[in-house]
């Protein structure tokens, strides 16, 4: 009796996109059909959407992340603790620190990288919201500027001079939770909040770019008033450990002293890529529309390091959760067709459900379902959003664990 060996499927990854494909893979198909193997150099999976929490003091760190055994079915998922050093694709081998595995087909989902644009000093001396312990790391320093800043006999108002670099996503939303949490670090550590100083800079001309002008507004006013000063159209030139330099343009740059640098200001995909060989543009391969790699009929890439252009304007969809998830389900579609040797594969559209963005607590902007929303009700859906992430992953058991149940 022969036995035909059963593809296999390697997952490398499991952020928002490789934890979907593995968990959608693990529904369609058969135990008998093909082995699955997701590897990642975590144990865990964390909510890279509520980093800037975490990062900000307000969530503690051990709520954005869950064990990826939890979720993963154990009988048709092995699930490989390392890390990926490369991708040879011509021998179809992952190479990883400790070991090396073969694939059949593999799933390339590991993630983005800050991307500093070669600006001096920023890896040196800017914190970054990246991952679990790089949050930890910001939430204690901030802690400990505060901490110190009544214990020494000359105090440092620059200990209380917070920079944030990026006026994206995560910038706005880590201000936002920042502006929540300062007032109580000013209680707890006896610091007068007039001493604090709050400061945005953006290269772009706007906050927010590319989302609508009248919410941009709305969370703009709503920090100044919280007390976040906004320099837009101004770039950071160099970060030292006394805090950083910026300028307009050809203009000279000028000193803003600051005892914490946060840099949110831009992200590529990961170096594998670059590393192994791939096609890529700052990181990302522009994949086919089936979210394959051109030239490699058994290699699919998603998330941060996949590059897909939204054909209305003609421009790459911005690296989201919401897109590596849609991703992920597409890709598990198209691996279980070629397992089972069906020819046509499905092209990944994107469905734009809705895009909030929190200020805090209980206020943020969004719009959802094509109508914009802000204040407690964008609050409301953002953390309907949230939950909804979690229970495509883990069901509602995960939603109860980890979920954010605290609507009003």
């Amino acid at each position: 009796m022969i036995t035909l060996r059963k593809p296999k499927i390697v997952i490398v990854g499991a952020g928002y996109g490789g934890l979907m494909t593995t968990v959608r893979l693990q529904k369609l198909l058969g135990v008998n059909e093909a082995e699955i193997v997701l590897i990642n150099k975590n144990d865990y999976h964390y909510e890279t959407t509520w980093l800037h929490e975490a990062s900000a003091g307000t969530l503690h760190h051990d709520k954005v992340r869950y064990d990826i055994r939890n979720v993963v079915d154990r009988s048709k998922v092995e699930f490989i603790q390392d890390t990926v050093v490369e991708i040879n694709k011509e021998e179809k081998k992952v190479i990883l620190e400790n070991d090396q595995v073969n694939y059949d087909y593999l799933v390339i989902a590991l993630g983005g990288e800050p991307e500093t644009f070669g600006i001096k000093g920023l890896k040196e001396y800017a914190f970054g919201i990246t991952n679990v312990n790089s949050s930890r790391q910001l939430r204690e320093h901030i802690e400990y500027q505060f901490a110190t800043y009544n214990m020494e006999e000359e105090k440092n108002d620059n200990r209380l001079s917070i920079v944030v670099g990026g006026a994206g996503f995560t910038g706005i939303e880590f201000l936002g939770e920042l502006t929540n949490r300062i007032p109580e670090l000013c209680q707890e550590y006896d610091v007068d909040f007039q001493k604090v100083k709050i400061t945005c800079v953006e290269a772009a001309p706007t906050v927010l770019p590319g989302f609508d002008p009248e919410l941009v507004s709305y969370a703009v006013s709503q920090l100044e008033r919280r007390g976040v000063e906004f320099l837009i159209g101004t770039a950071i030139k160099e970060a030292t450990p006394e805090g950083i330099f910026v300028g307009k343009g050809d203009e000279e740059p000028y000193e803003i002293k600051a005892g914490t640098v946060v840099w949110a200001a831009g992200v590529r995909g990961n170096a594998i890529i670059e590393k192994s060989g791939f096609e890529a543009m700052r990181g990302r391969v522009k994949v086919q529309p089936d979210l394959r790699v051109p030239g490699f009929d058994d290699v699919f890439i998603i998330g941060d390091s996949s590059l897909v252009i939204n054909e209305e304007i003609n421009r790459p969809y911005p690296p989201t959760a919401q897109i590596a998830m849609q991703q992920g389900e597409v890709v598990a579609k198209n691996i279980t067709a070629l397992v089972r040797n069906k020819a046509e594969l499905e092209n990944f559209t994107f469905d734009n459900k809705g895009t909030v963005c929190s200020l805090g607590e209980d206020d943020a902007i969004g719009v959802v379902f094509g109508k914009k929303v802000t204040g407690s009700k964008a609050a409301f859906m953002k953390k309907v959003v949230d939950n909804r992430a979690l229970y495509m992953i883990g069901g509602t058991s995960l939603v109860l664990k980890k979920g954010k149940l605290n609507f009003f």
